[in-house]
């Protein structure tokens, strides 16, 4: 028995509530990708993507009428005469649950979403040595290329579904007038049929899962020492490492981490310490003993030796023969930069495009993370 004449209660609010979480969450995970600093919460919102994706893969086996994968309709021909019906009658009648195109896009969201969500933890792990898969990274770094490409492609292809399954539901809206936009919110729809109804334990369960995920959420923007985000790449305790190199060089200036340049810079920089950019280091300074001791941990600890990301596109930005002095001579970091306004550099914290240690938080004990990026106000 309907509960309001002419129309069917298709949705329950459980329903809704995933179905909006999975579209805002991956939309959310999508935008903030674009910007480093917000990094945490795009891995956040990826995750809340994720949970809800394979709970609604669950509710099409245990949920309520209408929402399980045994009432969608996937006939090839049903899917040809629903855009023909589209064309031939604007007020023909719509099914109460899913027609064939819901259906197919439902599965295309579902298939795509859990692709996407395996590779971005994939890519997290192996690209940045965080999460959950941080252990991936010493291994697989090389590969962290191919998990990019695939994680973005992926990404792009759902982003043209949505956009094509948000065109359809306003043709559906505007022209047809089934209001099929209020459907996901009233729960109802201008239809024929039975309502829905859903068993306690399945509400319950439900519940749980939205619970679980919106608490999964807080959990990871609150803090970066969690199993979700935490990076194997820890501070570093250049003093215990080498007391000459934390000494002699933390002396003068903060101590940029070896793994930002390549041996051959290393070995260049401390071969023309009698103009060390600007100034002359004589063995009064720095002896010759120490130099040698200096010049070999950063060789050791040099970008060919370093599974970071940073390193790894540092040493693909340049050609065997280049051996930059600094890292902004470096390709790699030109093109992380060309977005950043200059007059950023002019800002009393910054000074100069050397500083990076304006922006990038701990760099000076060898933290290089997107979200510790913070930039300074322009004046």
């Amino acid at each position: 028995m309907n509960k309001k004449e002419g129309k069917v209660f298709v949705w329950p609010i459980c329903t809704r509530i995933i179905h909006w979480t999975i579209g805002l969450s991956f939309f959310a995970s999508f935008f903030t990708s674009f910007y480093k600093e917000y990094i945490h919460y795009h891995v956040a919102f990826g995750w809340i993507f994720g949970v809800m994706l394979c709970y609604r893969i669950i509710w099409g086996f245990i949920g309520p009428r209408y929402a399980t994968f045994n009432t969608f309709r996937f006939n090839l021909r049903e899917l040809k005469w629903y855009f023909q019906e589209k064309i031939i009658d604007r007020y023909r009648k719509i099914p109460p649950g899913h027609n064939p195109a819901s259906s197919w896009y439902t599965v295309i969201v579902l298939s795509f979403g859990i692709l996407i969500v395996a590779s971005g933890i994939l890519l997290y792990g192996i690209q940045d040595g965080a999460g959950v898969l941080g252990y991936l990274n010493k291994e697989h770094y090389a590969s962290m290329d191919m998990w990019h490409n695939l994680h973005l492609y992926l990404s792009y292809i759902l982003v043209v579904w949505a956009f094509i399954h948000i065109t359809g539901v306003s043709v559906e809206q505007f022209y047809h007038k089934t209001s099929m936009v209020f459907a996901m919110i009233t729960g109802y729809k201008k239809s024929e049929g039975e309502d829905t109804d859903i068993t306690r334990c399945s509400n319950i369960a439900s519940y749980v899962f939205i619970i679980i995920s919106f608490s999964l959420f807080i959990y990871i923007i609150s803090t970066y020492d969690n199993i979700v985000t935490k990076s194997i790449f820890t501070a570093i305790n250049y003093e215990s490492e080498n007391g000459v190199f934390y000494v002699d060089c933390g002396d003068c200036h903060k101590i940029y981490p070896p793994f930002l340049l390549p041996k051959r810079s290393w070995h260049r920089i401390m071969n023309t310490l009698d103009n060390h950019f600007g100034e002359e280091i004589t063995d009064a300074n720095i002896s010759k003993k120490a130099r040698a001791s200096i010049l070999k941990y950063l060789e050791e600890n040099a970008a060919e030796n370093s599974t970071r990301k940073v390193s790894f596109r540092v040493l693909q930005s340049l050609s065997p023969k280049q051996a930059p002095k600094s890292i902004t001579k470096v390709e790699y970091w030109r093109n992380a930069h060309k977005d950043i306004d200059r007059a950023l550099y002019k800002n009393p914290k910054v000074k100069n495009q050397s500083n990076c240690f304006a922006c990038h938080i701990g760099l000076e004990n060898g933290i290089f993370l997107n979200e510790k990026i913070v930039l300074p106000k322009v004046k």
